[in-house]
C-alpha cells in the first residue's frame, strides 16, 4: 500500500494506492526506490484492485527474461469495489482520487536517472472510462498520461442508464475527446473489447467514438487480436493469457531505448499497437526495418515456373532458395499467394529487384507484408502494385528436427472471389444460400452481399470433401469486417464440417461500400461447400443483445396502461378490473408505436425541429438509435411484447404473492378487526412522512423508498388477513351472500376492487425501488465513511414518494370513483407511457418520473 498526502486520504478514505510485486521483486521494492516504468490499473464496475496481478506477474516473468534491462512497475488503485457502472455519483470522485494518485506516482521517480514524466494507463470497464475523464479535469495536464488502455469499457453510453450522473458524466467526457481531438493527439489509445462472450458489455460500446483521434485511437476485438483470436467475458478479459502477453509485448516494445520510458513518439505508439493487436507479421517489432537486403550464404538457387508450387522440409541441413520469374505469370494472373508452416520470427520471402542470370543480388525484405494465422503465415501480393519486383524468392532454412510446409500459387482475384447473399432478416430461418467451390486453390473469397446490419444473425455452414484420404493440414476460415477490427477466426480439420456464427458488432458506416468477407485459407485438392442460413430466434435473440436493457421501460409501461385501464374501468362501472384482464385489453402497441415513429420523422424537418428545440424537449431515444444505427420499428414492437409476457406474469405473482403472505401472517398473528379509520391524513401519518422525507433528506433516498415499500406491502398483507378473517367469521355465523345486506355486499365489492388497484400500485411502486435500488446497495457498502449520500440521485423523488404512497396505501376505490379529477387521471397514463418509451429507453432514471407523476393525479382523485 502506498502512502497518500494526508489531506488527500482525508478527502478520499474509501480508496487506496497499492504498487504490485511478488517474491525477490517485491522485497527489492518493499522501500518504494523504483527505477522502472509506471503502469497504473484502474479497476471497473465492483471490480478488486488486485486484478492487477494478471499483468504485474506476466510483466515480471518477461523482465527476468531480459535480465532487468527494462521492467515495469504495476499499480493498481482501490476503488472499494464500488458500482459506478450502476450509480454515477462517485465517478468524478474516482476520476479526481486517480489524478491525485498519478503525481503521488510521478514523485517516487522523483531525482532517478531515467524519472518518467508520464504514466501509461490500463482500465477495465468502468475503470477505462475514469482514466479517458482525466482529460476534461481543469487542472489536469494531457502530457501526464502517454499511453491508455481500455479493457471491455464501455465508451460510446452506459449499459444500464440508471441516474442522470452517468448519463452526465458520459455526455462530458465523449463531448471533451470530440471537441479536443486535436489536443489529445499526444495520447494513444486502445480499445479492447472481449467479443460475444461478454454479455455484460456488448462490444459496439467499447469502439472509440469515430470523430476522435482518428490516427491515435484503435479499437479491436479479442477476436481479432493475433495470437488470441478468441472472444472473452467481462471479466477474462482481464486475466485471459493470449491477451495479457499481446499487451506485455507491446509494452516491452513500446521502449525507447534512449530515456527506458514508454517512448514519446506517437507514431511509434501507433506502429507497435498495430503490430500486435491488428496486422501481426510474425516477425519481431522493428521500428525502421530494412528495405533492401543482400541475399547472401552458400544456398542452391532453384529456378521454378510452375503457377503452384509446394514444398515439405523435414531435417533438411542445406539451405535453399526458391526463385519465381514474374515477368512470364504477368499477363495470365493478378496476384501471388505464399503461405508457410513454419511459425517462427525469421524472414522467409524476399522480393527480386536486382539480379543476374542466377541469383538475386538486392532484395526487399516481403516478410513484413506477411500476416500470421493460426496455422500458418501467409503472404498475398498483388503483381500491378509491385512492378519494380522481377522475381519472387523463398528462403527455406536449414532445418533440423522441425517439419513445415511452404505453399505457392499465381491466382487471378476473379476466379478466387465468389459472391453469397445473406439470407433475409426475415426469413426466420425458412430460407438458405448455398455455393459450391470447386477449384483447387489454395485461398477463396466469399463476399457476403448485403450484411451490413446489427440484427442479421445467421449460421454460415462450411463443408470439405477431399479426393484422397491422406493427412492435411487443417483449414483456416476468417470472417473479415471490413470497417471495423472484429474479425473472427476458425480452425476446422479437413474434410470436416464446420459452423460459424455470422453476427456484426457495429453497423456499416454510411460512407462505406466495403462488404464483409468469408477468407478460406483452404487445403489443397478439397472442395468446398459453403451455405448460410438464418435462425428462427437469432433476431430476437439480437434485439435483447443490443435492446436487453431497456426493457425495463416497455414492462412498465405496459403496467402503466394496465393502471389507466383499471381507472377507467373503476369510472365506467364502479368496480377496478383484473390486472390480467385489463393489461390484455389495454397494452396496444399499435396505438403507442405510430407516434413515437411519425415524431422522429417528422424532427428530420428543419421546422419541427426548431419548434421542438424552443420547447426544450430532450432528445427522442429512438432518433438517437437510429442515428447510430441500432433501430428499426420492428424492434419496438417486439420489445413491447416481450415487456406485456413480463407484466402479466409479475401481475400473477404479485397477486399469488400477497395472498400467500397473508395466510403465513393468519398462521402466525390472529388480526384483530379494528374500525377503519377513513381519513386519509391523520397526525400518525403526517409523523411518519415526515420521519420518513428526513430519511431520505439525511441518509439515502433509495432507503427512505425501500422502507415505504416494505411498509406498503405490510399494510395489504394486514388489511387482506383481516378481510380473511371477517369472511371466516361471517361463514361461521351462517351467513350467506343472499341473506347479507346490501352494503355489505358493497363492502365487499370495494374490498376487492381495492386490492386490484393496491396490487397494480405495489407492481409499479416495485420497479421504482429496483431502478433506484443500486444507489441503496452503494450507500450501504459506504456507509462506515458517509452517512449521508451524496450526490443522491433519487432524494427527491424519495420524498414525493413518500407522501404521494402513505395516502394511496390507506385509501380504497370507493373514495376514488366519484372523484372529479379521475377522468384525467384515467388518460393520463397512456400520453406518460408515449413519453416514457420516447424519453426513457436510454435514461431508464425518468422512468419513476413518469409512474410518480400518475400516482400522484391518483392521490389528487382521493382529496379531489
Amino acid at each position: 500500500k502506498i502512502k497518500l498526502p494526508k489531506k488527500t486520504a482525508r478527502r478520499y478514505p474509501a480508496y487506496e494506492l497499492y504498487l504490485y510485486g511478488e517474491g525477490a521483486y517485491a522485497e527489492a521494492n518493499k522501500n518504494l526506490i523504483l527505477t522502472g516504468i509506471p503502469v497504473l490499473f484502474l479497476p471497473g464496475n465492483a471490480g478488486s484492485y488486485k486484478q492487477v496481478r494478471s499483468l504485474g506477474s506476466i510483466a515480471l516473468r518477461k523482465a527476468e527474461d531480459v535480465d532487468f534491462k527494462y521492467h515495469f512497475n504495476f499499480f493498481s488503485v482501490n476503488f472499494n469495489e464500488e458500482l459506478v457502472a450502476l450509480y454515477g455519483g462517485s465517478l468524478q470522485r474516482q476520476t479526481k482520487f486517480v489524478h491525485e494518485c498519478i503525481k503521488v506516482i510521478l514523485k517516487l521517480y522523483r531525482d532517478r536517472e531515467f524519472a518518467p514524466t508520464s504514466v501509461a494507463i490500463i482500465g477495465h470497464s468502468m475503470g477505462g472510462l475514469v482514466a479517458r475523464a482525466l482529460l476534461t479535469l481543469k487542472n489536469f495536464r494531457p502530457e501526464l498520461i502517454n499511453l491508455l488502455i481500455t479493457q471491455a469499457t464501455p465508451h460510446v453510453a452506459p449499459v444500464m442508464p440508471l441516474d442522470k450522473y452517468l448519463t452526465d458524466f458520459y455526455t462530458a467526457v465523449n463531448n471533451h475527446w470530440i471537441l479536443k481531438a486535436q489536443d489529445l493527439r499526444n495520447l494513444t489509445t486502445l480499445s479492447v473489447a472481449g467479443g460475444f462472450r461478454d454479455y455484460q458489455v456488448r462490444s459496439g460500446l467499447t469502439f472509440l467514438p469515430r470523430l476522435s483521434q482518428h490516427d491515435s485511437a484503435l479499437s479491436v476485438v479479442s477476436s481479432a487480436v493475433p495470437r488470441t483470436w478468441a472472444s472473452t467475458d467481462h471479466l477474462s478479459i482481464v486475466w485471459c493469457k493470449e491477451l495479457i502477453l499481446a499487451t506485455i509485448r507491446a509494452f516491452f516494445d513500446l521502449i525507447d531505448e534512449n530515456t527506458r520510458q514508454i517512448t514519446e513518439n506517437p507514431k511509434k505508439r501507433m506502429s507497435v499497437l498495430n503490430h500486435h493487436f491488428v496486422r501481426h507479421p510474425a516477425k519481431i517489432f522493428e521500428e525502421n526495418p530494412e528495405v533492401f537486403t543482400e541475399l547472401t550464404g552458400a544456398f542452391m538457387w532453384i529456378n521454378v515456373k510452375a503457377s503452384k508450387w509446394t514444398y515439405s522440409a523435414y531435417n533438411d541441413s542445406d539451405g535453399k532458395y526458391f526463385t519465381f520469374p514474374l515477368a512470364s505469370h504477368r499477363k495470365s494472373y493478378s496476384h501471388i499467394y505464399c503461405q508457410n508452416s513454419m511459425l517462427d520470427t525469421n524472414s522467409w520471402i524476399y522480393g527480386c529487384v536486382s539480379s543476374n542470370s542466377s541469383v538475386c543480388l538486392e532484395a526487399t525484405d516481403l516478410s513484413w507484408r506477411a500476416e500470421l494465422l493460426p496455422t500458418v503465415k501467409v503472404v498475398i501480393l498483388k503483381l500491378e502494385d509491385n512492378p519494380s519486383l522481377s522475381h519472387i524468392v523463398i528462403y527455406v532454412q536449414p532445418t533440423v528436427g522441425n517439419k513445415f510446409t511452404l505453399d505457392c500459387e499465381f491466382f487471378k482475384e476473379d476466379s478466387r472471389t465468389v459472391q453469397l447473399p445473406v439470407t433475409n432478416l426475415f426469413s426466420f430461418g425458412l430460407s438458405s444460400r448455398k455455393i459450391l467451390l470447386n477449384s483447387t486453390g489454395l485461398l477463396y473469397n466469399v463476399q457476403l452481399q448485403h450484411f451490413d446490419q446489427i440484427y442479421q444473425a445467421f449460421k454460415i455452414y462450411i463443408e470439405s470433401h477431399c479426393q484422397l484420404p491422406k493427412e492435411r493440414k487443417p483449414s483456416v476460415y476468417r470472417l473479415h469486417i471490413p470497417w471495423s477490427h472484429e474479425d473472427s477466426i476458425t480452425v476446422a480439420k479437413v474434410p470436416s464440417f464446420t459452423e460459424i456464427s455470422a453476427k456484426l458488432h457495429i453497423a456499416r458506416p454510411e460512407n462505406d461500400s466495403s462488404v464483409p468477407v468469408l477468407n478460406i485459407y483452404s487445403s489443397s485438392d478439397c472442395q468446398y461447400e459453403v451455405s448460410n442460413a438464418s435462425v428462427f430466434w437469432s433476431l430476437f435473440v439480437c434485439i435483447i443483445r443490443f435492446h436487453g436493457c431497456s426493457l425495463p421501460v416497455y414492462v412498465v409501461s405496459n403496467i402503466l396502461l394496465t393502471y389507466g385501464g383499471q381507472l377507467s374501468t373503476l369510472m365506467s362501472t364502479g368496480q377496478c378490473s383484473e390486472f390480467p384482464v385489463e393489461l390484455v385489453r389495454t397494452a396496444k402497441p399499435y396505438k403507442i408505436d405510430p407516434i413515437i415513429s411519425i415524431v422522429v420523422f417528422l424532427l428530420g424537418f428543419n421546422w419541427f425541429r426548431e419548434i421542438w428545440d424552443s420547447l426544450s424537449l430532450p432528445e427522442v431515444d429512438a432518433a438517437v438509435l437510429s442515428s447510430q444505427d441500432a433501430w428499426f420499428p420492428l424492434v419496438s414492437l417486439i420489445l413491447f411484447l416481450f415487456g406485456t409476457g413480463i407484466a402479466y406474469w409479475s401481475g400473477v405473482f404479485f397477486s399469488s404473492s400477497l395472498r400467500l403472505f397473508s395466510l403465513f401472517w393468519l398462521t402466525l398473528i390472529r388480526p384483530s378487526v379494528h374500525q377503519k379509520d377513513n381519513r386519509l391524513i391523520t397526525p400518525r401519518r403526517v409523523c411518519v412522512v415526515v420521519s420518513l422525507a428526513l430519511v431520505s433528506w439525511t441518509t439515502c433516498g433509495a432507503l427512505a423508498v425501500l422502507m415505504v415499500y416494505l411498509r406498503y406491502v405490510f399494510k395489504e398483507t394486514s388489511q387482506n388477513a383481516i378481510k380473511h378473517t371477517v369472511k371466516k367469521r361471517d361463514s361461521v355465523d351462517g351467513a350467506s351472500e343472499e341473506t347479507q345486506p346490501l352494503c355489505n355486499n358493497r363492502t365487499v365489492a370495494d374490498d376487492v376492487s381495492s386490492l386490484r388497484m393496491h396490487v397494480t400500485i405495489l407492481n409499479l411502486f416495485t420497479w421504482i425501488m429496483l431502478l433506484n435500488l443500486p444507489s441503496l446497495i452503494y450507500w450501504l457498502k459506504n456507509l462506515r465513511y458517509n452517512v449521508r449520500l451524496d450526490p443522491d440521485p433519487c432524494r427527491s423523488t424519495a420524498i414525493i414518494l413518500v407522501s404521494i404512497l402513505e395516502i394511496l396505501m390507506n385509501s380504497s376505490t370507493s373514495e376514488v370513483k366519484s372523484s372529479k379529477l379521475l377522468k384525467i387521471a384515467a388518460k393520463a397514463p397512456f400520453p406518460l407511457s408515449v413519453a416514457m418509451l420516447a424519453f426513457g429507453q436510454m435514461h431508464l432514471y425518468r422512468v419513476p418520473h413518469f409512474i410518480t407523476l400518475s400516482l400522484l393525479l391518483h392521490v389528487l382523485c382521493c382529496t379531489v
